[in-house]
């Protein structure tokens, strides 16, 4: 089979790389991929967001199967269009995709179905906003409705923290993302994020992880894209599952059934946890970033067949089997990120990195020059890795993260922190 994915990040090059354990991949294509992308598959300079471009190199490279990994394409209708041409699709239309590209619709289902959730209002009017949070008080979340690149939702501790971000919000610091805004109460509890496939009908839940968004260790500093990841979360247990999936993610998948936009793909629930009861933060309508790395990393090759049974309608007859391990990515970030950074600087120790089954460096902004690695982005690499235990996974994650000759990089040192401190005081506890 051949097969195209889209995007050029940590989490496309988790799926290439998955995809290329399994026997049916003849022919993978990766755009725009990146440099470590390259090493193990080909790249090509594509459009993403533009429909008949996709859709052209498709027929030109006798593409089977498009995985489409970003948002942003998605929203844009990039699925639409290659379903229409006759192409098998992993990714929703963009109808569907307006789970994630509008934080109101989102609202707007849960509303229809009941679903549990931060109590909200959703403002077009800056002044109405501020009035909204002084009546309100802090803490309390401000969220642009559109896509804003993982950047678009201010946790405020204070209620000049949400007054700035309305006027960022609505000054243009997130371009149109920032038109309509979504202010939310402060949910309390251990956040986790929750994985399904849905080919429209079935839902088939494909694993948990627990993603670090604070830039600095402790859960401090500023959000980020996503500074490392875990899985499983040990907060969502087999009881915590269930009553997400049947309060929250099936209505959910039956709503927009039965509004005529049927979701395929993968379902990614953010969920706020708090004395077992799940609540919706968010969804998204692709996998994670850096959490597919994780999920990848224990689903290996089967995450190909999977995700061709959701794109093929097929979910009800596809089993997840799941090996009783652990794996967890830490994130290397260019040092001023999520601020302003520098892109150039030269990374060293990437040649001589341990690759098997149980680690890889997962590349997210790389490029080469002059035969070196370079840092292209915010977010660079994610040493990824596997183990029976998670303090086995972290510290082979670490081993490959001190290897790394890097200066201009830095990560977080405390990755998995709350579930090891839990394992930590279960086993003093006895």
């Amino acid at each position: 089979m051949n097969i195209l994915i889209l995007g050029g990040g940590g989490r496309e090059h988790s799926l290439a790389w998955a995809a290329m354990q399994n026997p049916k991949c003849d022919k993978l294509i990766v755009a725009p991929g990146n440099a470590g992308i390259a090493e193990i598959a080909d790249c090509a300079d594509l459009d993403i967001e533009n429909g008949a471009a996709v859709t052209a190199f498709c027929e030109a490279n006798a593409i089977e199967f498009v995985i489409i990994g970003p948002e942003a394409p998605l929203a844009a209708g990039i699925a639409d269009r290659l379903r229409d041409a006759g192409l098998l699709v992993f990714g929703p239309d963009a109808g569907a995709a307006r789970l994630e590209a509008s934080k109101a619709f989102t609202k707007e289902i849960c509303d229809a179905v009941g679903a549990p959730t931060a109590r909200y209002a959703r403002f077009t009017d800056a002044d109405a906003a501020r009035a909204h949070v002084r009546q309100t008080g802090a803490p309390i979340v401000v969220k642009a409705d559109g896509l804003a690149a993982g950047k678009g939702v201010i946790v405020a501790e204070t209620e000049a923290q949400a007054l700035a971000a309305i006027d960022d919000m609505f000054g243009g610091e997130f371009g149109t993302a920032g038109a309509e805004v979504v202010i939310e109460e402060f949910m309390e509890g251990e956040e986790a994020s929750f994985f399904v496939l849905v080919d429209g009908e079935n839902v088939l839940p494909i694993g948990t992880a627990q993603d670090h968004k604070r830039a600095g260790e402790g859960d401090t500093g500023p959000n980020t894209g996503g500074m490392g990841a875990y899985s499983p979360a040990p907060v969502m247990t087999d009881a915590v599952a269930e009553r997400a999936l049947e309060q929250i993610i099936r209505p959910t998948v039956a709503e927009l059934a039965r509004r005529g936009t049927p979701y395929r793909g993968v379902l990614y629930a953010g969920l706020m946890i708090s004395d077992g009861q799940p609540r919706l933060v968010e969804y998204n309508v692709r996998f994670g970033d850096p959490e597919a790395q994780v999920l990848m990393m224990r689903l290996g090759a089967q995450a190909l067949d999977l995700m061709q049974a959701a794109a093929a309608g097929k979910l009800a007859e596809a089993r997840v089997n799941w090996a009783d391990d652990h794996a967890m990515t830490v994130v290397m970030a260019a040092r001023g990120y999520p601020g302003p950074y520098e892109k150039g600087s030269v990374i060293g120790g990437l040649d001589g990195l341990p690759e098997d089954g149980n680690r890889i460096c997962f590349h997210a902004g790389t490029g080469r020059r002059d035969g070196r690695f370079v840092a292209n982005g915010g977010r660079v690499l994610n040493l990824t890795a596997r183990g029976a235990t998670l303090a086995e996974a972290r510290d082979r994650a670490y081993a490959m993260v001190d290897r790394i000759d890097w200066p201009d990089g830095f990560c977080r040192r405390d990755i998995g922190w709350r579930a090891l401190e839990a394992k930590t005081a279960y086993n003093s506890d006895g």
